[in-house]
């Protein structure tokens, strides 16, 4: 479970009725009970449920989970039920219905991923990236999550991860080894990551033995090749991919050997298509 504050729940209900809701206020259907549903079209991955029921709560109103993040489900498959007052139901209505879209499309769309790649490796990893749509991070967390899927960074702060940029700022005379033996000593509880922007790139780092080397837009036969060049250089480092790997590649990808894929291509996904149905009692 991802928690959502009191705030940030408030605030996704009160971007789109910051003042309520003039039509039922206008049309006086204070006094209306009434049930509203919410129903995935189409089959498959579910999320967005955890944070879709504390909204509601946040109304007032007491909500019925009929699936759980993380579930498949049939085409027309109820996801959620509630009744009590028209003009409430109408206040978290689209706000729900919104963010029940975007996170089932994230979940969808990792968990296909997720199923190509293991095709070829039942261990293998899809983990997406912190470059989310700004002001989404912590939702696209859970839909990545309910999708099978894991967070590569979700900060700054607790993961190692050097790039070209920090390493033009080194020091002259330090190599890749006396790097990596650095941040060894500084971070030893961390795994230590360093980028490759190309296969020169790669030979470099390779020596110096990094947990982690992420291929950077490598082109499939790139990646054969860096293969090639790590098992010649018989590093102990795992190699990754990053940068292109979307749904309708990873497949390829997976069957060079990579066992991590590194991807943003989930939080871009089209929303899942859900239907909103609100009726008298």
């Amino acid at each position: 479970m991802i928690y959502f504050s009191d705030q940030e729940l408030d605030a996704l209900l009160l971007e789109d009725a910051p003042r309520g809701d003039l039509t039922s206020r206008t049309l006086n259907l204070s006094r209306q009970p009434a049930t509203m549903s919410f129903t995935r079209k189409c089959p498959g991955r579910v999320a967005g449920i955890d944070v879709a029921m504390a909204m509601l709560t946040k109304l007032g109103l007491r909500p019925k989970a009929l699936a759980d993040d993380g579930d498949d489900v049939d085409a027309m498959a109820t996801l959620i039920e509630v009744q009590g007052p028209a003009d409430r139901l109408h206040l978290g209505w689209k706000s729900v219905q919104v963010v029940l879209e975007w996170s089932c499309g994230v979940a969808q769309y990792t968990a296909d991923m997720v199923a190509a790649v293991q095709r070829c490796n039942p261990q293998a990893v899809v983990a997406c990236t912190r470059k989310s749509i700004p002001g989404t991070r912590k939702l696209a967390t859970a839909a990545v999550l309910a999708g099978g899927g894991h967070i590569h960074r979700a900060g700054l702060s607790e993961s190692v991860l050097v790039f070209t940029n920090h390493r033009n700022l080194l020091a002259e005379g330090v190599n890749a080894s006396d790097m990596v033996a650095q941040l060894k000593r500084q971070a030893p509880e961390n795994k230590i990551a360093v980028e490759a922007d190309d296969l020169e790139d790669l030979t470099t780092l390779l020596p110096a033995n990094p947990d982690i080397i992420q291929l950077d837009k490598f082109s499939l036969d790139e990646v054969r090749q860096a293969q090639r060049l790590r098992r010649q250089s018989c590093s102990t480092s795992t190699l990754s991919v990053a940068g292109g790997v979307n749904r309708d590649n990873a497949g390829d990808y997976a069957e060079t050997g990579i066992s991590l894929f590194i991807t943003s291509a989930p939080y871009y996904a089209a929303p899942q298509d859900i239907k909103v149905n609100i009726r008298p009692i």
